[in-house]
């Protein structure tokens, strides 16, 4: 043992006051707020070191939990660099899921059985979910869906939610939860076994029914410490509360505001209700940021205060006013590409580029390999290519070059809003294998109403275009044209992948093309070797916790990306696990910008609104609309704008419009009828002309004929 002077003069000149104070604040339970680029870490180690070397405290009886495996390796690394390797070894530094591991298999011996065997293989787990999905679904799932499924099955688990909840939670996300949750449970005890999540659903039981046992832990732990106790979830608290006893020894280092793994339960209830759940604890605050120059440092502390969910507290900059947050306007989404192109050959410091989904990065990373410029990606997610909406498009384009594919056609006939039956679907494709036709022709020879036959006459007409046509424009042409945007919008269905993948089809002519490389990208992202030499960075920001970079650059941050979905203050629909998802938007964007020490940029553009931006520039002027009015190329593109010259009677306006028939109009030219959308009552409502001078527009019935549209007889 060594006196505190000793210990201070040797190990604590760097520190704090603020630091010093949550060091040597030893017994009891403590919560540390600790914002970012605070120095927690440091404050954690030298923690440790003052808890064996200044008060005598037996290593053996300090449990340290962190939130990664790679985080116990580096927090043990970072003690033995300073305090040498043998109280190093003598410490225990584990995942929440590593002292289960311990306490499962101390509960086994105890009662003389073995545990269930725990589930590490994915395609174990993989293959239960599958085929759990096809019988309750009905279908085949995709790599995603297993995906989705099991991240949602760790929230329930982790949150510990009841019946009731997990089958709302299902009805949000448009299935059975609640019946593949049972049944994948069911499965794993029937072949006794556990997956990470039930490790600890099994070990907190155990400790709760089971008094000596519980006795030994928090006898054997009468110290433990909590690293990202933010990300911490419900399940896990539980157990450390369990573990360090209502008025126990227990030192959380968190930060509500830092709390960003709310798809994995993270609960970060837990540092809001701490007093109150260990009564007589101490709350202290490292609200000093050693990270970022004080520009970021203040618009971020302005930024996350429009937080409601969280302690009340400022971070403080410690280094000088450097430059100011960049917000680079841009006219288009779509025009951020060829801007990081520039930025990644010009870099010549370490420049990180942070979004909040994988995807927003596969345009550039497409650019930046076509253009042979190094960079490195963290943690690639493939989850992309496996996900429906992708999988749609490319069935879809698929079927243009190959129109009589009745496996294909099975799989997206009724994704256009043809609203053609599944038996007619099935006729249509036995029709066009005896006649040698492509499957749409074979609409001419079932019995169906008018109106479908009509629809299927218009998607005859896309894919014979679209066959020809670049990838963008076909693309293009399945969303705004043939009914496939307003299946993802009647579907609740992200249309964000839409976007990425034209984005992605620019740089391609064909369609075959465009089919080769997403392939191609598929491959070379998951076979990929880090190329840690280069300077240029792309990261999710959830990939880039704990870390930092010389200058960041924030993408994507609009309305329906980041954030995902925005809820107003005064929106009285929204729910209160709206608000929630919305403060963890709002969190994600805060670390993100935390990140950067020397620049901050951020993308705005022309085409898209951002409120982030928008509270970030909060003082600014806001911009004057034009008085010009955007047309979606949902709706139509000719408007009326004053009345004609002469107005047709009745007899002359058309009763019916029929696809593929052929029309003029003053200003375009001759064309053809491609599609038709009709009221209840079988009237048309507006068509679409297809010109032969290549453009497609869409027009109101009967307004046309009155503007100088003419049936060419």
């Amino acid at each position: 043992m060594i006196t505190d002077i000793d210990f201070w003069a040797k190990y604590g000149q760097k520190l704090n006051d603020q630091q010093k104070e949550a060091v040597q604040t030893i017994d009891g339970p403590v919560l540390l707020l600790a914002v970012p680029g605070s120095g927690k870490t440091t404050v954690l180690v030298n923690r440790l070191g003052y808890m064996l070397y200044s008060k005598g405290i037996d290593p053996e009886h300090i449990l340290t939990l962190t939130y990664t495996v790679a985080a116990t390796r580096d927090m043990a690394d970072r003690f033995r660099s300073l305090f040498g390797d043998e109280m190093a070894d003598r410490l225990e530094f584990r995942t929440i899921n590593g002292i289960c591991a311990k306490i499962i298999a101390h509960y086994g011996r105890i009662i003389g059985k073995n545990s269930f065997e725990l589930v590490t293989d994915e395609k174990i787990t993989g293959k239960l979910l599958t085929d759990i999905f096809v019988k309750v679904v009905g279908e085949y799932p995709t790599e995603s869906d297993i995906k989705a499924i099991r991240t949602l099955i760790t929230y329930c688990k982790n949150m510990c939610l009841e019946e009731k909840e997990i089958e709302q939670l299902g009805r949000d996300q448009g299935f059975d939860l609640f019946r593949i949750y049972t049944a994948y449970n069911s499965e794993l005890k029937a072949r006794s076994l556990m997956d990470y999540d039930d490790q600890m659903i099994y070990a907190y039981r155990m400790l709760k029914g089971s008094k000596d046992l519980l006795a030994y832990y928090q006898g054997e732990y009468r110290y433990i410490c909590v690293d990202e106790a933010q990300d911490t979830s419900k399940i896990q608290h539980m157990i450390i509360s369990l573990l360090s006893g209502a008025n126990g020894n227990l030192f959380m280092v968190g930060d509500e505001d830092q709390s960003i793994y709310g798809f994995r339960a993270a609960y970060p209830e837990a540092l809001l209700n701490f007093e109150k759940e260990h009564p007589g604890a101490k709350v202290l605050v490292m609200d000093k940021n050693y990270r970022s120059n004080a520009r970021i440092v203040e618009a971020a502390d302005k930024f996350i205060q429009k937080n409601k969910d969280r302690h009340e507290k400022h971070m403080c900059a410690t280094k000088e006013p450097q430059s100011d947050i960049t917000i680079t306007e841009l006219n288009a989404r779509e025009s951020q590409y060829s801007y990081l192109l520039k930025v990644a050959r010009d870099t010549k410091t370490q420049t990180a580029v942070l979004y909040r989904d994988n995807e927003s990065i596969l345009p550039l990373v497409d650019i930046l390999e076509r253009e042979d410029v190094p960079y490195r990606i963290k943690n690639v997610d493939m989850a992309f290519f496996t996900h429906r909406v992708v999988i749609d498009v490319v069935n879809m384009l698929k079927f243009a070059l190959f129109p009589a594919d009745p496996e294909l056609f099975m799989k997206i006939y009724f994704k256009f809003q043809a609203f053609l039956r599944k038996p007619d679907a099935e006729a249509m494709c036995e029709i066009a294998d005896e006649r040698h036709t492509g499957i749409w022709d074979a609409a001419e020879y079932i019995d169906i109403n008018k109106r479908v036959l009509g629809n299927c006459r218009s998607l005859r007409t896309h894919y014979r275009n679209m066959a020809s046509e670049s990838p963008f424009k076909a693309i293009n042409r399945l969303e705004n044209y043939m009914g496939y945007g307003e299946y993802l919008d009647s579907n609740n269905m992200d249309t964000n992948k839409l976007f990425i993948l034209k984005m992605l089809a620019k740089n391609e002519k064909t369609i075959e093309g465009f089919l080769d490389r997403l392939e191609q990208l598929r491959i070379l992202l998951t076979e990929k070797t880090p190329d840690y030499s280069a300077k240029f960075i792309l990261s999710t920001i959830h990939s880039s916790k704990g870390l930092e970079y010389d200058s960041v650059i924030l993408m994507d941050v609009i309305n329906g990306v980041f954030p995902n979905k925005v809820i107003r203050e005064k929106d009285k629909s929204a729910t209160s696990q709206d608000r929630r998802d919305f403060e963890e938007e709002r969190r994600i964007f805060y670390v993100g910008m935390t990140r950067a020490k020397e620049k901050l940029t951020i993308f705005k553009y022309d085409d898209a609104a951002s409120v982030f931006v928008k509270e970030l520039t909060a003082k600014e002027k806001e911009v004057k609309e034009r008085g010009k009015k955007k047309v979606s190329l949902k709706e139509p593109t000719m408007l009326l704008k004053k009345k004609p010259k002469a107005v047709l009677t009745p007899a002359e306006i058309p009763d019916q419009l029929i696809i593929g028939e052929r029309v003029t109009q003053p200003k375009y030219g001759e064309g053809t009828i491609i599609d038709v959308s009709y009221d209840d009552d079988e009237i048309p409502l507006k068509f679409t002309v297809q010109f032969d001078s290549g453009d497609e527009k869409i027009f109101l019935y009967p307004v046309a004929f009155n503007m100088g549209m003419k049936i060419i007889h």
